[in-house]
């Protein structure tokens, strides 16, 4: 069988939420989602954008709390047949949602004449949880197989219980000092600390074949019986051997009159049914029954009722430096870069998946109590610029661009399909064409002294080659927009509220899955939309 379930070993399902990079947030204020180019932000939210622009507030305190509710939508299709196109996966779509109510951002800035001193909270990295009610393609696959693998017996269907939700939320606190050169220029240095948090909660239960007899059957209740044939074979071809019968075939040892014919039937026909000739000697079929005795056994439990509930922590902390620079007085040109943050997370697992065996039959989990796996944030650097065009136009663009390659997500591959080998780690630069890069632009307008409205628009690249894909984590080209509004109850409090989608340009691949010693590379594809709501007030005394 194929590594049952390997498609989750130690991999992290760590995305941002919207518009952002790989697996960096970027939607960290509600201003960002009526405006989603906010690099040269000189509001609060530069406490996380811009945060030497802050020396352009006012003197005094100042805090923003805003919050996000975000509903994305994840399709994945698998066009798995089976031998000669006949068999398969009983629905090859498979849609998983992730619901994130809260996604909070939380800033505060104090101000004097020269410095600033800035506090911020925002999810960095995740947020929410997927949810897939039928589990994935990979949880399917295998057991699709039972049918054409049975079809001798007379198998004519297949059914399952699977179920897979992963979470995963990185937190970052973040504080920093701003200070301002002259009139023209603010500079700003600070620290982010991130605590990163994945959890992973599933099963694959009641795998069941339809046989003759109008009977649902369990696989692992077939496999078993299964064994059992071939460990009692075993039992006779070892006592023959004892015997000194190894070197006959079963044929000459029922001539010898060490086996009635009724026996040598069986010892043959369990031969002929895993490919080998009824004439193969004692001595070697002896050592096909065992293997096959063990094969079997070993399918059965992976097919039996597994569970699996785990959670994964680390921290990490990355430096933040920024350079704020006003050549006019209508003219804001902002640039940061963000030191990548270096996560190891790991394992405190409380039940755990069995995706396979070590060649010495050890067992093989998918996520192992204690193991350590690598999920970095990357370094990112930052532009944006922002143009007072009037009195009531603002003009804002900008780009993001993310460090990838140099990053370690702590993905796996598994080169060979062997349910005897464990995936082993793939570098970023392996699963990564391009670094992320976005691109966006907006515009605010002042409707009067109380009320703005605004749009802005975000194109972000894929990045990512065909390694990095699979039906669990997956990443695609956006196009993301954004609008809303701002009304300023006083002059020291303004409420934001925002809409903002994303869509995502599908893409898909063949993957490997392999049945007995044919390989299948059946076409796999990957969608998304996120909707996103953004609520916001800012405070200044």
């Amino acid at each position: 069988m194929r590594k049952l379930l390997s498609f989750i070993s130690a991999i992290s399902i760590t995305a941002s939420l919207s518009a952002g990079g790989l697996v960096t947030n970027t939607n960290q204020s509600a201003s960002w989602v009526r405006m989603p180019s906010r690099n040269a932000s000189v509001n609060i939210d530069a406490v996380y954008y811009n945060p030497a622009g802050l020396m352009k507030l006012n003197n005094g305190l100042h805090l923003s709390v805003s919050n996000q509710s975000i509903f994305q939508t994840r399709t994945i299709k698998n066009w798995y047949e089976g031998p000669g196109n006949a068999y398969g996966l009983n629905d090859h779509v498979y849609e998983g949602t992730v619901t994130a109510i809260a996604f909070p951002d939380i800033y505060a800035v104090y101000k004097l004449d020269k410095f600033a001193f800035s506090l911020g909270f925002e999810p960095v990295g995740g947020g929410g949880g997927a949810e897939y009610e039928r589990g994935l393609p990979s949880f399917e696959m295998s057991p699709s197989d039972l049918v054409p693998s049975l079809k001798s017996q007379g198998a004519q269907a297949y059914r399952l219980d699977a179920y897979f939700k992963g979470s995963s939320t990185f937190l970052g606190l973040q504080g920093a000092v701003s200070y301002k050169v002259n009139d023209w220029l603010s500079v700003a240095a600070g620290l982010r600390y991130v605590t990163a948090k994945n959890t992973y909660e599933g099963h694959l239960k009641d795998v069941e074949v339809y046989m003759p007899g109008d009977n649902w059957i369990r696989a692992d209740v077939i496999l078993g019986g299964a064994a059992t044939t071939y460990t009692t074979a075993a039992g006779g071809s070892t006592q023959l051997v004892a015997a000194g019968a190894g070197a006959l075939t079963f044929a000459q040892a029922q001539t010898a009159g060490y086996i009635s014919p009724t026996q040598r039937a069986q010892f043959e026909a369990a031969l002929v049914a895993v490919g080998y000739p009824a004439a193969t000697p004692i001595a070697q079929a002896d050592l096909i029954y065992k293997g096959t005795a063990v094969k079997y056994t070993q399918s059965a439990t992976l097919l039996g009722d597994q569970t699996a509930d785990v959670e994964q922590n680390g921290s990490g902390i990355a430096p933040i430096f920024s350079v704020n620079i006003s050549p006019s007085e209508n003219l804001n040109i902002a640039v940061k870069y963000e030191m990548a943050t270096k996560l190891e997370l790991e394992n405190s697992t409380t039940e755990d998946l069995l995706i396979g065996y070590e060649a010495d039959g050890t067992p093989i989990t998918m996520f192992p109590d204690g193991a350590l796996t690598r999920n970095d944030m990357p370094a990112t650097l930052t532009l944006g610029i922002n143009y007072k065009a009037s009195d009531a136009i603002t003009l804002a663009a900008g780009a993001n661009y993310y460090f990838d390659k140099a990053a370690d997500y702590g993905k796996k591959t598994d080169h060979d399909i062997n349910s005897s080998t464990p995936a082993i780690p793939i570098a970023n630069s392996e699963i990564i064409d391009h670094n992320g890069l976005s691109i966006h632009a907006a515009i605010e307008g002042k409707v009067s002294d109380k009320f703005l409205l605004s749009c802005g628009y975000v194109w972000a690249n894929k990045g990512v080659n065909d390694k990095y894909q699979s039906d669990l984590s997956y990443g695609l080209a956006t196009q993301s927009v954004g609008f809303g509004g701002a009304y300023s109850f006083t002059e020291k409090i303004q409420l934001n509220l925002g809409l903002g989608y994303t869509y995502y340009k599908d893409d898909e691949k063949y993957v490997n899955h392999t049945l007995g010693s044919t390989l299948y590379k059946p076409l796999e594809s990957y969608g998304k939309n996120t909707w996103m709501i953004g609520v916001g007030l800012d405070f200044s005394f």
